[in-house]
This record gives C-alpha cells, structure tokens and sequence, in this order.
C-alpha cells in the first residue's frame, strides 16, 4: 500500500488551474484517476511523489510535496509549472 493510496480533495491555491470545487484524486498503487463526483475525467500513473497523467494528457504531470497530513502539489505542463494545489485525505487508509 502506497502512502497516496485513497481519496483525496482537491484545492486550487494559485496560478491557471479553474475553480476545483469537487474534484477528488482517487489513487490505489501505481494507478489513479481525478474525479469530479462519480465522473472520471483524467487518468493517471504514480511514480513515487508524481502523478504523470495518461494519453492525451500525457505533457502534464503533478509533483507532490508532503504538507503536514496532505500534500501540496505543482501542476505542470511540459515541465513548467502553471499552478498549485493542495491535497487533503478524504477517505483513511483501509477504512480508518
């Protein structure tokens, strides 16, 4: 079990990203998807602190730092980075 394994809220702090108002990482092992609701809208592999986000998304890629009990994330794109985002755990690991 990975330490991103779960669901996390998203939340925009600054830069391009749009208003993230119910959108949620869903993550299990090396996979993961972002929702909005019960709706998948992007794919994506993790590699360690890295969400890098599958075809026809694959120039983006979000880089996790750990903060407190969440993580603070970079959007970026191509490599440059175009927004940050906070994620918080919405569900405990094994249903804690």
């Amino acid at each position: 079990m990975s330490e991103l394994d779960g669901v996390w809220n998203v939340t925009r702090i600054d830069g391009m990203l749009p208003p993230l108002n119910g959108i949620q990482k869903h993550i299990e092992g090396a996979r993961g998807e972002t929702r909005f609701g019960p709706l998948p809208l992007a794919p994506f592999d993790v590699e360690g602190l890295s969400l890098r986000y599958r075809p026809p998304f694959q120039d983006f890629v979000d880089r996790l730092e750990r903060q407190g009990g969440g993580y603070l994330g970079r959007a970026t794109f191509r490599g440059r980075e175009f927004g940050r985002f906070a994620l918080e755990r919405a569900t405990r690991q094994g249903g804690r």
